[in-house]
């Protein structure tokens, strides 16, 4: 063999060495996936935290979990700990739509790919969104509300902590429904910070003071509800008020199967964590993820609560 062609051979020979070490290292590389929760006080949330750590337990993902409780701050102080630790990916439930942006930002700018579950801040949206679609749920919820009063009443609404996705998108969804239901009027509307329950009591018993011939409450997620049907029973009103929430959590889907409440869209909580995992593998992977990624929620009633209470969707 001449010199020439022993140094082709060697150069071609230490191409495909360095191809096969990159691919082993490719394949050797530990991929670790931050989940940042807005507060995992609430059930919702708990479930998607469930989801997402049992689908890296069962791949040999390793998942750092961070729960903001419920602070803006905190969850960027957080986020910004988890890019120190060269996370290959993040799931992002935002805290709240203050500072919402800023985690997505830095995020990217250290090359790291994000995905938004249930809240996308719209200044600076995530690689993909995953989500109910809660414009078309809360617009069947309001269809079954129109249907189930006779299309006349009085609503009062105790909103979720505005600028998030989901108050925007139920709100929306719920407003279109009313719309087509002229016997129906939205008389009170006052937001929460954190969607707990004794927040929904407080402001649900206040309205309930202002408005004694309330006949409907829409909780914009269970806990809420839950809160307003406690104040409709401290209240005692000489009438019926039906009580609607939306999420679909365990004691939510309880009170709907026990008639406190009168009914709750489920959404797939169970199915978006496993969606969250394999979305941020994709994006590790360099693979194409649709930006959105909607889910549909079931309107759960006393008929058909019973299921989801047994294995959540």
């Amino acid at each position: 063999m001449s010199t020439k062609f022993k140094v082709v051979a060697s150069a071609i020979a230490l191409a495909a060495a360095t191809v096969f070490a990159s691919q082993a290292m490719a394949q050797d590389k530990k991929v670790t996936l931050g989940l940042a929760v807005a507060n995992l006080q609430a059930d919702f949330f708990n479930q998607i935290k469930q989801s997402v750590e049992a689908e890296g337990k069962r791949r040999g993902i390793e998942v750092v979990t961070v729960d903001a409780k419920g602070d803006a701050a905190t969850q960027v102080n957080q986020i910004q700990d988890l890019i120190t630790r060269n996370i290959s990916a993040l799931i992002y439930i935002p805290a709240g739509a203050t500072a919402a942006s800023v985690p997505i930002k830095a995020a990217k700018a250290a090359g790291i790919p994000v995905v938004a579950v249930d809240r996308n801040p719209p200044d600076a949206p995530a690689d993909t969104f995953i989500a109910t679609d809660s414009v078309s749920a809360a617009r069947t919820l309001g269809d079954y509300v129109c249907k189930v009063t006779g299309g006349k009443g009085n609503i009062g609404i105790v909103q979720g902590q505005l600028g998030t996705t989901p108050e925007m998108d139920r709100d929306k969804g719920f407003s279109e429904a009313v719309a087509q239901c002229p016997g129906l009027k939205v008389v009170a509307k006052q937001a929460s910070n954190m969607w707990m329950q004794d927040e929904g009591f407080s402001i649900a018993q206040d309205m309930l003071q202002r408005n004694p011939q309330l006949d409907v409450f829409f909780g914009r997620a269970d806990a809420l509800a839950m809160g307003a049907a406690h104040a409709v029973k401290v209240a005692n009103p000489d009438h019926k008020v039906i009580v609607v929430g939306f999420d679909g959590d365990v004691a939510g889907l309880k009170a709907v199967r026990d008639g406190i409440l009168e009914a709750t869209m489920t959404q797939q909580t169970q199915l978006m964590g496993r969606m969250a995992v394999q979305s941020a593998l994709d994006l590790v992977a360099g693979k194409t993820v649709p930006k959105e990624q909607l889910q549909q929620a079931q309107l759960t009633t006393k008929d058909n609560a019973a299921p989801f209470i047994e294995k959540h969707p």
